[in-house]
């Protein structure tokens, strides 16, 4: 008797946008996409988030920017890209061309900027979704207070919704008491999907000096360490919203892939494992096909908030 492999739906929707899989790769960590194109082929991939983008270019935090921690990354980069015009110029036709679905992550440092960021990405041939960054704890200007405060995140939410044409994903922050309140205005208005979550906030004394290791003294924690609390915050978002959430935080292997998704995401994002296994993320694309004809499961939806049924 000759085995036939069962066919297999792995295609999500996130808003009006359907990736061919769940697997992304989380901005900040991929860079635009050509880093990874040497390790893998990123076409295979459901999307790539890009680099943070502001206007203008932006050379980031200085003094110390990456630390190794049991199990994690602390990391202070402070958003540094190549600004608007390269990246429409130079890193979008790059990704175009490879057949990769890119997402932009917008990272300005005022209201303006990010509406006038969105604007202009949203309308741009080839994007089909934004993912506004509300979320970082490494930079002064805009970062995480868009984040963390439930007025400034709902004004700088209603101006960025009217001026923006393509599907939108907001990157929510993790350092507030309730995360799901973050979620449920994002819905109200009209956010189309939620990535969650960003890096916690973390620090490091160097203990010869006395000092804060990081010139911004606190720093983002990502990595396996983070995981247990993502999955969690994944899980309570996706109790109180009915819009597609992408789920990211130390994602290591098919195991931690499944959690996330049973957890209620539609879609996971690797991050800091990008920089440690670089083709880490095809890899899960083939394990997960593989557990689906294992398990006999022919749509990946019988698997998406599973730990809520």
């Amino acid at each position: 008797m000759i085995y036939k492999e069962m066919k297999v739906n792995t295609a999500v929707k996130i808003g009006s946008l359907v990736l061919k899989n769940p697997v992304t790769v989380a901005s900040g960590t991929a860079g635009y996409g050509e880093e990874l194109s040497r390790f893998m082929n990123i076409s295979r991939l459901g999307a790539i988030f890009t680099k943070g983008l502001s206007l203008k270019p932006r050379i980031g935090n200085r003094g110390n920017r990456v630390l190794e921690t049991p199990a994690g990354l602390l990391n202070s980069i402070g958003l540094e890209n190549v600004g608007l015009d390269a990246f429409l110029d130079k890193k979008l036709p790059f990704l175009l061309k490879n057949d990769a679905e890119a997402i932009p992550n917008v990272a300005g440092h005022s209201e303006d900027e990010n509406v006038e960021l969105c604007r202009i990405l949203s309308a741009t041939e080839g994007i089909h979704a934004v993912e506004l960054n509300v979320s970082c704890p490494n930079v002064k200007e805009g970062g995480i207070a868009f984040g963390t405060n439930l007025a400034v995140f709902t004004r700088l939410l209603e101006k960025v919704r009217k001026a923006t044409q393509c599907v939108l994903i907001v990157k929510l922050s993790p350092n507030v008491t309730d995360i799901t309140q973050f979620a449920l205005r994002a819905q109200e208005v009209g956010v189309d999907a939620l990535s969650a979550v960003n890096t916690y906030l973390g620090m490091k004394i160097d203990i010869k000096t006395g000092k804060p290791h990081f010139n911004n003294k606190v720093a983002g924690l990502s990595g396996p360490a983070i995981r247990p609390l993502a999955v969690r915050t994944v899980y309570q978002i996706c109790e109180k919203v009915n819009i597609p959430v992408i789920g990211l935080g130390g994602i290591a292997s098919l195991e931690d892939m499944l959690e996330f998704m049973m957890a209620g995401a539609a879609a996971i994002s690797v991050g800091t494992m990008n920089m440690v296994d670089p083709d880490i993320s095809v890899r899960l694309i083939d394990e997960l096909e593989a557990y689906m004809q294992e398990e006999k499961i022919a749509d990946i939806t019988a698997i998406i908030g599973k730990a809520h049924r």
